[in-house]
């Protein structure tokens, strides 16, 4: 399994520690009320992963840019705070979290049951499907297909979780560290396919445009949430509010079509109650 769910069972199961007993140390570990100490110090410290196009990257001038980089822009305008950027990899935004290093996590973080062990989340705010892409010569249209072919994915995110658990034997996973090396396996020739996002593979076109990169197999859609430390209830209502409030006025739905030239999915909308 991913590093992320490694840190996660050392948290939940190595360390012997229930998830009670997770709820009841961590506020007494961190700040008494997280969201008054981020108004306190005028400052919010964001996990993103820059490695992942076009969800958040660091272009030629040093800056971030990306989908997520402005749903954490705006949100730091909105609460009159400055945005200072953690950069993180899938396997460490969490541990970043739960060590006190970051205040939230906005890095297409799905909302799974595993992770709400030793995090809370937002309501979600945006979604990704977890697809199979491939060269069109490649002739993968199933899982089937995967049997005898080295598939490239992320460690410890949820693609990693999930083609882990829809492989049929045979199929030769390759975990790496951040999206940027799987993009550079996959360019290279090391592997042959990769699980992700769809919009990962506007970055590959670009580079690679006669492999005709597109999704082969739908795995899965996940909704994406803010991470936030455990029993911190008054900064869970607060990004709540803020959530509902750009849904409502469409700043999501416009920052999302942006950088994706896609609807925001309507998952979102109806776990919204939209």
């Amino acid at each position: 399994m991913g590093g992320e769910n490694m840190l996660i069972r050392k948290f939940a199961a190595g360390l012997a520690l229930s998830v009670a007993a997770l709820v009841a140390i961590m506020p007494v570990a961190g700040h008494a009320d997280a969201l008054q100490n981020i108004k306190d110090v005028g400052k919010v410290r964001v996990a993103i992963d820059p490695s992942a196009p076009p969800y958040s990257a660091v272009n030629e001038q040093g800056d971030y840019t990306g989908f997520e980089v402005e749903v954490a822009k705006r949100l730091a305008s909105d609460w009159g705070v400055t945005l200072q950027i953690v950069p993180s990899t899938p396997a460490n935004r969490i541990p970043y979290l739960i060590t006190g290093q970051a205040d939230l996590v906005v890095s297409t973080l799905s909302i799974t049951d595993e992770r709400k062990q030793v995090i809370d989340f937002s309501r979600p705010y945006s979604g990704i499907q977890i697809v199979v892409g491939a060269p069109e010569t490649a002739g993968i249209a199933s899982l089937e297909d995967l049997v005898g072919k080295r598939v490239a994915v992320t460690r410890g995110s949820t693609n990693d979780d999930e083609i882990t658990k829809d492989a049929l034997p045979g199929t030769n996973i390759l975990r790496f560290e951040d999206d940027a090396t799987s993009i550079t396996a996959l360019l290279s020739g090391q592997a042959e396919a990769y699980v992700t996002a769809p919009a990962l593979f506007t970055s590959i076109r670009a580079k690679a445009p006669e492999m005709n990169m597109e999704p082969r197999i739908v795995l899965k859609t996940n909704l994406t949430g803010i991470g936030l430390p455990k029993g911190e209830e008054n900064l869970r209502a607060a990004l709540d509010q803020w959530v509902a409030e750009r849904l409502a006025d469409g700043t999501l739905a416009q920052l999302y079509h942006e950088q994706f030239q896609l609807d925001l999915p309507k998952e979102v909308l109806e776990a919204n109650g939209g």
